[in-house]
């Protein structure tokens, strides 16, 4: 065998591996994301509420700026460490003794 004919079989060889690599699972791929999106999309109340320009009612201004200040000093300091009891580490209920 001449060298061109080697280098052509290894180009064929190649081509048809790369292409059944490349094979469609439609049936997955025509649905991913979906179930994401549709929960996603019951977890929003309103989806126009971006649009609506006008001030809820509810909250006065002084009150949110303390909600959210109180809010942000929450993440200056670290949470409190707890204690944490081990019962029952390296012993055995069982006895391995007769």
């Amino acid at each position: 065998m001449n060298n061109l004919s080697i280098k052509l079989t290894l180009a064929i060889l190649l081509a048809s591996d790369i292409t059944g690599c490349a094979t469609r699972t439609p049936q997955l791929d025509e649905r991913f994301g979906e179930a994401v999106s549709s929960a996603k999309a019951l977890q929003i109340i309103n989806p126009d509420a971006a649009l609506n320009a006008e001030v809820p009612d509810g909250m006065r201004g002084k009150t949110l700026g303390a909600v959210m200040d109180r809010y942000h000093d929450s993440y200056k300091t670290p949470p409190a460490q707890s204690n944490v009891f081990m019962i029952g580490i390296g012993e055995s209920g069982a006895s391995g003794g007769r």
